[in-house]
This record gives structure tokens, C-alpha cells and sequence, in this order.
């Protein structure tokens, strides 16, 4: 069996329809949104030339394990904070086994290279454990409607 890789979006193209599967129906199904439109967001992956967005994949070959993304905006509440660890999501049957932990350390590594000196990501309470052992720090509690954790990590000295 062939080594897990993370991979962009750009250098692997043929994931953009389970990304945007998997993102839709964790986050936007319940929402009333278009798996369309979620999809539309994540083919704007494929051709962005700044900083922001960009989209990561784990996969062994072609097989789908994980996607996190580089966002300017996650969280309405907290307009002013960016970029943001998002939408991160690991494949059932490849979860336990560390690759959660290495597709956001993938992505928060990818913003500390295009010059950001720290990131942000915000996550559900039963997730604090797993973030906080990866050395994200916790900044909030119990924010917006969904009583999310913003935590933060900044890249390291150079």
C-alpha cells in the first residue's frame, strides 16, 4: 500500500467532488445550502493566485482520506481575525490514526509559509483536547450560535 500524501487541491483536482461532498454534508446540508454552491467555493481553489483560499488533501493514491483548508473568514463573530484552519475533515474509517493532526498542521505550516504569522481555527468543545494537544491555544469559549472554541497558533520563530 502506497504512503498517505497531502496534496493541494491545484495538483490534485479529481478530489474536488468528495471535498466538496464531505464539507457539504458535515457543515451546509442542515444549513439549507446547495452542494453546488459549496462546491463552487472549492473549484476557487483550483485557480486562486494569493494566499487565500487554499485547499489540502490527504489521500493514498487515489483514495480519499482528508481535506482541510486555508480561509481568510471562519467565524462571522470574529471578522478580524484570518487566516482560518477549516473545514477539516478526516474519512471515517482513517480516523484514531493521526492524520486529523496532520492535515492541520499541513495547513496551518502552509499559512505560516505565505507569510502569515499565526493562524486560527474554531471547533466544537468535544474537540479541545485534540487541538490544544497539537499546541493550538485556546483563545475563546462558547462563540456564536454554534458555542464554538477559537484557538490560535502562531508560526514559529524564524
Amino acid at each position: 500500500m502506497s504512503a498517505i500524501e497531502i496534496s493541494d487541491l491545484r495538483d490534485q483536482p479529481h478530489f474536488l467532488d468528495v471535498v466538496a461532498d464531505r464539507v457539504w454534508r458535515a457543515w451546509w446540508q442542515e444549513q439549507g445550502e446547495a452542494l453546488e454552491t459549496v462546491a463552487g467555493l472549492f473549484a476557487e481553489n483550483l485557480t486562486a493566485t494569493g494566499a487565500l483560499p487554499a485547499c489540502l488533501v490527504a489521500h493514498q493514491g487515489n483514495d480519499f482520506i482528508g481535506t482541510a483548508s486555508l480561509i481568510a473568514s471562519d467565524l462571522e463573530e470574529r471578522p478580524a481575525l484570518t487566516p482560518w484552519v477549516a473545514a477539516v475533515w478526516i474519512e471515517p474509517e482513517f480516523r484514531r490514526q493521526r492524520h486529523g493532526a496532520g492535515i492541520v498542521e499541513a495547513v496551518a505550516e502552509l499559512a505560516f509559509r505565505r507569510g502569515f504569522g499565526q493562524a486560527y481555527l474554531c471547533a466544537e468543545v468535544d474537540k479541545r483536547s485534540f487541538y490544544a494537544g497539537m499546541g493550538w491555544r485556546l483563545m475563546e469559549e462558547n462563540i456564536g450560535p454554534f458555542s464554538l472554541d477559537v484557538f490560535e497558533k502562531r508560526a514559529p520563530p524564524h
